[in-house]
C-alpha cells in the first residue's frame, strides 16, 4: 500500500473517543480533555455519549464499538493524567510528540504556553488531524506557543532529517512524548527512532514513553476482537512488547537513564478510576528517562 493510500490511525480515534467519553466524569481534577469531542466526527461521538449516558446499544457491532470505548476511557484516564503529570515535572521550550495521532495537549495544557510543539505521525494522519482542527472551527486555538506539524513515516522516513527541516533545536533541551506507538513498531524500528531522536537530545532533555509488557490474556483479547470483526484493532497489531528491564537497558543504551516507570492498574488505582479493563491498565506502563 503506497503512502497516498494508507487510511489514517483508527486507533488514534478510538483513543480520542475514550478521552471524550471520560472528560468531566473520571479523576475530576486530575483529568480532563475537553478538546477531544471536538475532534471527532458525528458518527464518531454516537458511542462516546452512549458511554457517558451509561446506555449500551442493541446489535452486537454498535455493542462493540460501546465496549471499546467504555474499555478504552479506562485506560486513557490513567495514561494521560501521568503522561501529563511527567510533562509538567520535565518543562522545557520544546515538545515533540512521536505519533501525535489526535494528541489535545498543544490545545489544552496551559504549562505548555512557552512551548514549541512538533507533531510528529504518518502523513495519512497528520492530513485527517489537520482536517478534524479545520471542521472544528477558529474557536479551537492552540495553548502551546506553537504547533508544527512534521509528516514521518516512522517505518520508512528520516526522523531526524524531518525534525531539522521543522525547525527542531537540538541544541536546547527537548521532551519527548511516545505515546501509544511503540507496540505498533518492530524492535528494530523502536531501535531505529531511539537512534534519531537520541541524535537531537541534549543534555537536560527528557524522554516520556509509554508501552506495553507481555500478556498473553491482552493478546488473546486482540486476537478474538480481531476474529469478531473489531475493524479498530484489525489493521494495526502489535509488533513488540517490552519487559520494563528490557526498556530500562534499551533506553540506557542510547544514554537515557529510567527515573520512574509507572504500571497503568497502579495509576488508575490511585486516582480512584474504574479498572474493569485490569489486564490492558496492568500491562501499559509510562516510563520517564531523562539526559543527564
Amino acid at each position: 500500500m503506497s503512502e497516498n493510500e494508507r487510511a489514517a490511525s483508527r486507533t488514534a480515534v478510538l483513543v480520542c473517543q475514550g478521552r471524550a467519553a471520560a472528560d468531566g466524569r473520571a479523576a475530576v481534577g486530575r483529568f480532563a480533555d475537553p478538546v477531544a469531542v471536538r475532534l471527532l466526527r458525528a458518527g464518531e461521538r454516537a458511542p462516546v455519549d452512549e458511554v457517558r449516558a451509561g446506555a449500551p446499544p442493541r446489535g452486537r457491532q454498535a455493542r462493540m464499538a460501546y465496549e471499546g470505548v467504555r474499555a478504552c476511557a479506562e485506560v486513557v484516564v490513567a495514561r494521560t493524567v501521568a503522561i501529563d503529570e511527567a510533562l509538567r515535572a520535565h518543562p522545557a521550550g520544546q515538545l515533540v510528540i512521536l505519533g501525535a495521532g489526535l494528541d489535545t495537549r498543544a490545545w489544552r495544557l496551559p504549562e505548555l504556553a512557552r512551548t514549541d510543539v512538533w507533531e510528529v505521525d504518518h502523513p495519512a494522519s497528520q492530513r485527517d488531524k489537520r482536517a478534524r482542527l479545520t471542521e472544528a472551527g477558529p474557536g479551537l486555538p492552540a495553548t502551546a506557543r506553537s504547533v508544527r506539524f512534521t509528516p514521518v513515516d516512522f517505518a520508512a522516513g528520516d526522523l531526524g532529517a524531518a525534525l531539522a527541516a521543522a525547525g527542531h533545536d537540538p541544541s536546547a533541551p527537548t521532551t519527548w512524548l511516545w505515546e501509544g506507538v511503540v507496540p505498533y513498531l518492530t524492535r528494530d524500528q523502536v531501535r531505529a527512532t531511539l537512534t534519531a531522536l537520541t541524535a537531537r537530545t541534549a543534555p537536560g532533555s527528557a524522554l516520556v514513553v509509554n508501552y506495553q509488557t507481555p500478556s498473553l490474556k491482552v493478546a488473546a483479547g486482540r486476537l478474538l476482537a480481531r476474529l469478531l470483526g473489531d475493524s479498530v484493532t484489525a489493521g494495526e497489531p502489535w509488533r513488540s512488547l517490552w519487559q520494563p528491564a528490557r526498556m530500562a537497558v534499551l533506553l540506557g543504551a542510547y544514554g537515557l537513564r529510567v527515573t520512574s516507570d509507572d504500571d497503568l492498574l497502579a495509576v488508575a488505582r490511585s486516582l480512584g478510576t474504574p479498572s474493569r479493563s485490569r489486564t490492558s491498565l496492568a500491562s501499559g506502563r509510562v516510563a520517564v528517562a531523562e539526559r543527564r
